[in-house]
């Protein structure tokens, strides 16, 4: 209405991932399908209260699953008797909801009752449109080959359970509502291409509008017969590694002018490196909190700008005064009554992450010694996300979210020791932290540190320049210290292929060299609701 020249396809075919909802109630048998109210908790046995939203499935081989819910306390769901249903078998159905009603109103127990939804396959054809003269959005849904199927299944299973069926009096009841702004490789068939961006009719094949996406269910063109939520996580995901790579390259073409390139502090040229790595800053800092749930507390003596730097570095690297070594000690008497002190420690204030340019970390790595001989690694970061312009830039800039492990040998009887937990920076110690700031380059150290909060929180441009940047390698490369693995895929006999991930062992980062050990295995048969199996065997 805007004037926003979209595709013909729009609103058409709409999928309701072949959803029929009933609702049965009046059963003898113990269903435990109601929700529960916070003050019925604690007089509620655990073993008698319902379970998980889903907890149970049928699945039928005529082509379509039925799986059931439990209905909130607060839901109105008088809504599914009576109201906008119909009941089966007939008689006086009409009236069960008010008397069910009334029973929990009184404190009386009321009748069993469960949500029945079942899902499997349509036509993909429904449509939605809206009309100008009556300003309304109109829907037609899709034909449902399977809904007389579906209808008998629910009546055996109410004469299995005993009660009253209620069936929806509208085609249109689904909670899984897929399709309506259709991905195709061909602009007459679709609304959006596979990397979600909206076509433009008007323009010339293949022409989309810059900047338009939808990432969402809506750009799934047919029914998936099951629960979708994980197709649909699928989907979105793929969609934004094609925005963050086409939003990133806009970026780094109008960040910085080329004429311009040295004007910015982050980017150093070969005149003042020699300069810049003489300069030092130093500075304490105290930092108290919990680890593991108990207390423990950091006094550290930072050195900036300590490190060797060999070469040139680059303009996606962080200015060399926000980087330096860490000493002091560690008072953590939960596990030693002695200082543990730093003989090894590293600080990164401007850390960014490939996949997150736009979050700004200050990394901390200390190796500790106790005077017990045992070694333990403190891991920390600040993490800086860019929301609200600044909003939440005090609790993030004196927040340490920390990692505290033990060193053990691979032959250790020792038990592992993986704490996590935060320390802050209170205002005092932050104020006593300036007060001790050292060193010729004080003036261009709280610059540069400045200078990134204000490029993290306000301007939010990102640091690392994406034009050699390859989707491939970012998509390979894991989240987090997890071990590598293998893609394989096998090939059935009907010409499908089933993928398999094979993850190899990789030893402990804690723990020190030594003879292999055994790894646990986990057999994951199913994702949410099925069986689980542990295995003891060697990773390979």
């Amino acid at each position: 209405m805007g004037g926003l020249k979209l595709s013909d396809a729009l609103g058409s075919g709409f999928s309701c991932n072949g959803n029929t909802v009933a609702y049965l109630a009046g059963s003898q048998a113990p269903l435990s399908a109601y929700g529960l109210k916070g003050k019925q908790l604690s007089k509620i046995p655990f073993e008698e209260r319902p379970g998980p939203s889903i907890s149970s499935s049928y699945i039928s081989s005529l082509g379509f699953t039925i799986q059931s819910a439990v209905l909130p306390t607060a839901y109105p769901y008088l809504l599914f008797k009576g109201i906008t249903t119909y009941g089966w078998p007939t008689g006086s159905w009409f009236f069960h909801g008010i008397i069910d009603k009334i029973k929990h109103i009184t404190g009386f127990k009321a009748s069993q009752a469960m949500i029945l939804n079942a899902m499997g396959y349509d036509d993909s054809d429904g449509k939605i449109t809206f009309d100008k003269d009556r300003n309304r959005i109109c829907f037609s849904p899709p034909h449902d080959p399977l809904l007389p199927r579906k209808i008998n299944a629910f009546q055996k299973l109410t004469r299995k359970l005993g009660g009253i069926l209620f069936m929806s009096r509208y085609r249109s009841t689904s909670v899984h509502l897929l399709g309506g702004c259709n991905a195709s490789s061909d602009r007459p068939c679709g609304v959006c291409n596979p990397s979600g961006q909206v076509f433009d009719p008007e323009g010339p094949t293949s022409t989309v509008h810059t900047g338009l996406y939808v990432c969402d269910a809506s750009l799934i063109p047919c029914s998936v017969g099951i629960n979708p939520s994980l197709t649909i996580a699928t989907v979105a995901e793929s969609v934004s590694r094609h925005l963050v790579r086409d939003v990133l390259k806009y970026k780094s073409s109008i960040e910085i002018p080329v004429k311009n390139v040295h004007q910015d502090p982050h980017y150093i040229t070969d005149k003042n490196i020699k300069s810049d790595w003489r300069s030092t800053v130093t500075f304490n800092e105290t930092m108290e909190g919990y680890v593991g749930g108990m207390p423990c507390t950091a006094y550290l003596k930072v050195k900036m700008n300590s490190q060797d730097h060999k070469g040139k570095w680059g303009v996606r690297e962080c200015h060399p005064l926000l980087r330096g070594k860490v000493g002091g000690y560690v008072e953590f008497r939960a596990f030693e009554k002695d200082k543990l002190h730093i003989i090894d420690g590293k600080i990164n204030l401007c850390k960014v992450e490939c996949r997150t340019p736009y979050t700004q970390y200050m990394h901390y790595h200390l190796l500790l010694a106790a005077s017990s001989g045992s070694r333990y690694i403190l891991e920390g970061r600040k993490i800086m996300n860019p929301y609200l312009f600044g909003l939440y830039a005090w609790r993030e800039t004196t927040t340490l979210h920390v990692t505290f492990k033990k060193v053990v040998e691979n032959n250790s009887r020792e038990d592992m020791v993986n704490q996590k937990g935060k320390l802050c920076i209170s205002m005092v110690q932050l104020l006593k932290s300036i007060l001790s700031l050292e060193g010729n380059e004080r003036g261009r150290f709280i610059r540069h540190l400045l200078h990134t909060l204000l490029r993290t929180y306000f301007l939010q441009i990102p640091r690392q320049s994406h034009k050699d940047f390859i989707l491939s390698d970012s998509y390979v490369k894991p989240y987090g210290p997890h071990p590598s693995s293998t893609l394989h895929e096998i090939q059935s006999e009907d010409g499908s292929f089933i993928s398999c991930r094979q993850w190899k062992c990789t030893q402990n980062p804690s723990r020190l060299e030594g003879p292999k050990q055994l790894n646990p295995v986990l057999l994951l048969n199913g994702h949410s609701t099925e069986s689980y199996c542990c295995q003891q065997n060697q990773m390979i």
